[in-house]
């Protein structure tokens, strides 16, 4: 599995930013991909998508169901986003768009994020 990222932590308050991108390739032409967005707390759970791979082309598209807890009734409720990835990755970067259909802004996201990732050994939560 091919692991790119632009996740920080930031020194003062402890919070996570960024996104990471975990690829397998299934076939010649079909990819297995993990999306981790990284908003302040860290996300346990990636967002599991498929996409096509073209040489050095990904297409990745899908959805993506944002579980949320609504408060004070501490009621579950369930977000759905359409999640589009499309770039070219090598061995040492991934760049290209991540598009989130209504991220709001208000968590430090915008819907459409130009990106620039770089190859590392490991997502973000497994270097602790």
């Amino acid at each position: 599995m091919r692991i790119y990222s632009n996740a920080v932590v930031s020194e003062e308050t402890g919070d996570v930013s960024g996104f990471e991108l975990a690829v397998r390739k299934l076939s010649d032409s079909t990819v297995d991909v993990l999306l981790y967005v990284y908003e302040g707390a860290p996300n346990n759970n990636g967002i599991h998508l498929q996409g096509h791979i073209s040489g050095k082309k990904l297409n990745i598209e899908g959805n993506w169901d944002e579980h949320l807890i609504e408060y004070p009734a501490k009621k579950e409720i369930v977000q759905e986003h359409f999640v589009r990835i499309n770039g070219t990755h090598d061995s040492v970067w991934f760049r290209g768009k991540i598009t989130i259909q209504d991220m709001s802004t208000t968590k430090g996201l915008s819907e459409d994020e130009d990106v620039k990732l770089k190859r590392v050994a490991h997502i973000w939560l497994c270097k602790r």
